[in-house]
């Protein structure tokens, strides 16, 4: 672990631990994974433009979201069975964030239940929400939460069917027997059935609702005061529906390219995005993000802040907590490095003017 120099490393030694099945599980995309490498790709293609002789001896990273102060724009993003990747799964995943002073955000299909997460400690918490066809079920999911103190929900719009995620069919990948969806496990949806193909593509078939629509969205506002964000908006026209339809923020992410393959990395529909909502919600990024300077271009780009997956499955299984706090500073770190080499003390400081990408028209410098 004192070797360990960024957060990519952390994939290596998780690849080495895990079973062939949970790690393919994690790691893969959909189809030929182009969108899962230009993920972090597309980071790549944007250069700063830092400014100098500022005084940078103080750096502020704190921010509110949805009004919750958090001391940095760093969040964690849901991603499913954590136990998979070490014994303490979920209630490591957060207790790290709560240490880091984050939130965390919860799957759905997590291998420990809302009260489980809830009872580790104090924290902000949201919730991600997969509406299944039994909407009383999805209701008295959404309830509790909401008496667990979670304080909003991530309704991932984006997997009405799930993508085509090749590693999994090879490996006819299911939960292992000794695991199961904790928040499904008191109405028996908490197993999943082995089969020929991937497992989970035979659950999320069978249970998820392929109707779901933006009116949905109104409906969840109904049961619920918690506010919804929309997570998997990539174009400016669903960002305005987002806005119509009262979501309380939108999070720009492809699904971790593991739905449609071939949709652009989300830094690269992050503006269009962005420009849509006309600063009336919040934007947030989900999505290839892997060092310090990744934030930075997102925040540049207009995001109010960014969530991390992988990262934080492939630490987890690594190092447990341990690794998952290890995590969250490194990328802290660098985001105070990048903040100060480019002149910039707040993150109201961070502008458009800070980055420039391969369409940017050249820029004249303005007369003195």
């Amino acid at each position: 672990m004192e070797m360990i120099t960024n957060v990519s490393e952390f994939e290596k030694i998780a690849k080495e631990k895990l079973p062939k099945m949970v790690y393919d599980y994690y790691a893969s995309g959909a189809e030929d994974q182009w969108t899962l490498k230009e993920n972090e790709r597309a980071f790549s293609r944007i250069l700063f433009r830092p400014r100098i002789l500022i005084d940078v001896s103080k750096i502020d990273l704190r921010t509110t979201v949805l009004g919750f102060n958090i001391s940095m724009p760093i969040m964690i993003a849901p991603t499913a069975m954590q136990k998979m990747a070490h014994p303490e799964g979920e209630f490591a995943t957060a207790r790290a964030a709560s240490a880091a002073d984050t939130i965390m955000t919860l799957s759905s299909w997590a291998t420990s239940s809302i009260e489980e997460v809830a009872s580790t400690g104090p924290g902000i918490r949201f919730f991600q929400l997969y509406v299944y066809k039994d909407r009383n079920m999805v209701a008295q999911l959404v309830k509790r939460a909401e008496k667990a103190g979670f304080k909003a929900i991530a309704l991932t719009v984006d997997t009405p069917w799930l993508g085509r995620r090749e590693a999994d069919i090879k490996n006819r990948f299911t939960l292992p027997p000794n695991l199961s969806l904790k928040n499904f496990e008191d109405i028996d949806l908490g197993k999943m059935d082995k089969t020929n193909d991937s497992g989970l593509a035979s659950y999320v078939a069978g249970q998820t609702d392929r109707s779901l629509s933006w009116k949905d969205v109104k409906w969840l506002q109904t049961i619920t005061r918690l506010p919804i964000l929309v997570k998997g908006v990539i174009t400016a026209e669903d960002a305005q529906l987002a806005v119509q339809h009262g979501a309380a923020g939108i999070i720009v992410s492809n699904h971790g390219a593991r739905q449609l393959d071939y949709v652009p990395a989300t830094i690269m529909a992050l503006e269009e995005v962005v420009k849509a909502t006309r600063g009336m919600i919040p934007v947030f990024l989900d999505g290839g993000v892997r060092r310090g300077t990744d934030v930075f271009k997102a925040l540049a780009l207009g995001a109010s802040g960014v969530f991390i997956g992988r990262p934080v499955l492939f630490s987890l299984a690594a190092a447990g907590e341990t690794g998952v706090r290890k995590v969250l500073q490194m990328l802290r770190d660098e985001f105070e490095l990048t903040m100060a080499l480019s002149g910039c003390r707040s993150l109201k400081e961070i502008t458009r003017d800070h980055i420039i990408m391969e369409w940017d028209r050249p820029r004249i410098a303005p007369r003195l």
